[in-house]
């Protein structure tokens, strides 16, 4: 039997919502659902015929939602380039991929008690 090391040094945030993909956006995006978000990486699946390899350098837009005080929410757009670490076969027609951001987000998304970070994240935030 083995045992299974946790590696992650964070809470992921759970959710479901669309991520844009490239090697680079000077070519074909290709759109994926995200599965979690951490400050320092991602997770998301996507088509077989549309995925990544491990290794490879990749950019991504995304959307993460930040929680208020009132139980409201807002997106909050963010474009991360890094690379690909992973990818599993989910089924013969998804996959799903992982990606360390090469710049991590200024704030921890699982952690919903400190919304102010997320403002001084909105330097590097693109609009789509």
């Amino acid at each position: 039997m083995t045992t299974l090391t946790e590696r992650r040094t964070e809470k992921r945030l759970r959710y479901s919502w669309p991520v844009w993909f490239a090697e680079n956006f000077d070519g074909v995006l290709n759109q994926g659902q995200m599965v979690d978000v951490a400050s320092g990486g991602a997770a998301f699946t996507c088509y077989a015929d549309a995925s990544p390899y491990p290794g490879q350098p990749i950019t991504a837009r995304f959307s993460v939602p930040q929680y208020g005080n009132d139980d409201s929410f807002d997106m909050q757009n963010f474009i991360r380039s890094g690379k690909v670490c992973r990818v599993e076969d989910i089924s013969p027609y998804v996959r799903r991929v992982a990606v360390q951001f090469a710049t991590p987000l200024s704030f921890k998304p699982a952690q919903a008690e400190e919304p102010e970070q997320v403002f001084s994240d909105f330097a590097t935030v693109g609009t789509f």
